[in-house]
């Protein structure tokens, strides 16, 4: 992970949490100590955060209108060979001639490599997927208006009415902030907003999360357990979630990272 990859996921982390430990940030990120040290010097010499015995802790902000997401690149880095066996096993349920919709996540733009080969229309809000799909695939993209978000790569409207509310999916494949026996949920309104427009295009919900994801975290219920058709994770799951998920009639496919194969170059 770069420097400016590592800053990213620091200040998201402190805006979701308020304080954040050295330790943590080195399990997250895969960077030294010693780095992250210097990490949080540095953006502690550009008033971004206060450094504590041991981590760091959220400085004062100036009411910037900013997501509360991770950023795209430190995404994509995060339990990467789990999230590339959930894609492909989500690509698997794909034919030729669907027209689906992927939401903005790292999981999902790995879907959209496995994708490669199809030729389907897909909805997406995010600017990755949309590059992804658009340079290495002959399928269709359809793109909602609105403002770009640079750092999470997501497509935000402040409308009602825009191309989302004329594409009919057969199926959404929905990255999210975590999943709980509440329902799917993510950290950030404008977020949470976007993807309830997107699902209300679909009866068919499939959402993708690696095992990470199953900690209880985020305040904002997207939707219920009830609105979810299936569940695709990896084999690190906790036990007791894939049960309750199973119990509330959720169909769960668990991946094995191990198998994961490399897509071919276009």
């Amino acid at each position: 992970m770069h420097e400016r990859e590592r800053w990213t996921l620091i200040l998201t982390k402190l805006r979701e949490r308020g304080i954040v430990r050295v330790s943590d940030l080195a399990l997250w990120t895969g960077a030294s100590v010693a780095t992250l040290r210097r990490d949080l010097a540095k953006l502690e010499d550009s008033g971004q955060l206060r450094r504590v015995h041991g981590g760091a802790e959220q400085a004062e902000v100036s009411g910037q209108n900013e997501l509360t997401a991770t950023s795209f690149g430190a995404s994509q880095t995060i339990h990467a060979t789990e999230k590339q066996a959930i894609a492909a096993a989500a690509a698997g349920l794909c034919e030729d001639g669907d027209s689906i919709i992927l939401n903005a996540g790292s999981t999902t733009w790995f879907m959209a490599q496995c994708l490669r080969a199809k030729r389907m229309q897909v909805l997406t809000n995010s600017f990755p997927i949309a590059q992804e799909l658009i340079a290495n695939s002959a399928n269709r993209v359809v793109l909602p208006g609105g403002e770009l978000y640079r750092e999470p790569g997501i497509i935000l409207s402040p409308f009602d009415e825009d191309a989302i509310q004329h594409f009919a999916a057969s199926k959404m494949f929905m990255s999210a902030y975590a999943i709980t026996p509440l329902g799917v949920i993510e950290s950030d309104p404008l977020i949470a907003r976007a993807e309830a427009k997107l699902l209300s295009r679909t009866e068919r919900l499939i959402v993708l999360v690696d095992s990470s994801k199953f900690e209880a975290r985020g305040n904002i219920v997207v939707c219920p357990l009830t609105r979810v058709s299936t569940v695709i994770t990896d084999t690190g799951a906790p036990q007791h979630m894939v049960d309750h998920l199973r119990g509330v009639g959720v169909e769960v496919i668990l991946t094995d990272p191990k198998d994961v194969k490399v897509p071919a170059a276009a």
